[in-house]
Order: C-alpha cells, then structure tokens, then sequence
C-alpha cells in the first residue's frame, strides 16, 4: 500500500534509542523527530539516520507532538513514543484501518512481551485512567494508546489543547465526541532503550502526574 504518512516521534534524551528504532520503520514511511529540550545529541543522531528533525524547546508530551504534525506534510500522521519500547513494524496493519475507511483513529493496545516491561504503577494508573475514561464517555479501550493514526487534518481538526502527559487521552475523548471510528490493536511492548529513561511508567510520581494531566485534559 502507498505509505503517504510521517511517524512523528517526540523525543527527549532518545538518542541511544533511535538507531534500532528508526531501523525498523516501514519503507517509505517518513520520520520526523522533535527534539523536546535533548541534552544527549537526539537531533543529530536522528539527522544523521535520515529523520527529519522539528525543535519544540517548550517541554510536554502534548506540545512536542502537536509540533511534530504541523511540520508533517504526508496525509496520515502516526504517533509513537521514541524510546525503543514500540515497533514501528507494526505500524502497517494501524495505518490500513484508516486508510481502507475501517477507522478514523487506529490505537495500538500494549502486549508486555517479558515480565517487568509493564510496571505495576503503570499498569495500576493505565486501569484506572481507562476505566474513568469509559465512565465519563462511554469509549471502553484496553490502553491509554502509546501509538496512534490517523489522518493529519483530521488529528489538526480536533484542536487538542493538552500540551503535557493528558494529550493522549484528550485525543482520545475528542474523537470520541466527534463520533470517529476508533479500532484497537495488539502490539508489541518491548523493555525501552538501555540508557533511556521513562518519563511516564519508569516511575510511580511520573505515572501520578500522567493522572493528573489526564483530569485537566477531559474536555
């Protein structure tokens, strides 16, 4: 199938992460790296590996993605962490949903592939965030979803607001309001990058404050 579609990666201090990473992208498939306040050379690993490289000197979560899909040109956008836990190999089966009509949003659901990859904070907050998520809005999912696509204008459109850990999950509640089609999939959850640190699961205060950006960022 035609990949006319960018995966955007926001990366702080990934630099150790990306070679395997980028590697593993589908051919065809472009990669813009936004380089959210690195100290380690992230920005010049990933131009070196051919990524295109956006600056988002404001740290978030939120921000650095909403940069990375204004400075995308292709149709579709995908969104996946840049540590090393995720497989862009996987990418193909999400992007087909979207772009054969079966969805309008396509989220990868986390298969831990070894013991301790899914610590229990994180999978304590992940429970607890999608469990609220179904109470308020009726959207009942497996995940708060680490990769996502759909198509830029669609994803510009939904003028997300969350520059910070709740932009996922307002990403989620807007599309669901907006009545788009959302489809979950499997995909593989892989131990991060040695040298990488998480910013959200590899702790339980960072895991407290993805909770608390997630009660600011339901709409």
């Amino acid at each position: 199938m035609d990949l006319d579609c960018e995966l955007i990666l926001p990366c702080r201090n990934e630099a150790r992460a990306l070679p395997a990473l980028l590697a593993r992208v589908p051919v065809g498939m472009r990669v813009v790296v936004v380089d959210n306040g690195s100290t380690d050379g992230t920005a010049d690993v990933a131009r070196s590996l051919g990524a295109s490289v956006t600056v988002e000197d404001r740290p978030g979560y939120g921000g650095a993605v909403r940069a990375g899909v204004r400075a995308a040109t292709s149709e579709y956008v995908a969104v996946m962490d840049g540590d090393g836990s995720l497989d862009p190999a996987e990418l193909p089966a999400l992007l087909a949903d979207v772009a054969t009509g079966r969805a309008t949003l396509s989220v990868g659901r986390r298969r831990p592939v070894a013991r301790g990859v899914f610590p229990w904070h994180a999978r304590l907050f992940n429970h607890v965030a999608t469990r609220w998520i179904g109470r308020r809005t009726g959207l009942h999912l497996g995940d708060i979803p680490s990769v996502r696509v759909c198509r830029r204008k669609d994803l510009l459109h939904l003028d997300v607001q969350d520059l910070h850990f709740g932009y996922p999950v307002e990403v989620l509640v807007r599309a669901h309001r907006a009545g788009w089609r959302i489809v979950e999939h499997e995909v593989s959850y892989h131990p991060r990058a040695e040298g990488t640190t998480s910013k959200v699961s590899g702790s339980f205060v960072g895991s407290a404050r993805a909770a608390r950006d997630l009660v600011k960022a339901l709409p």
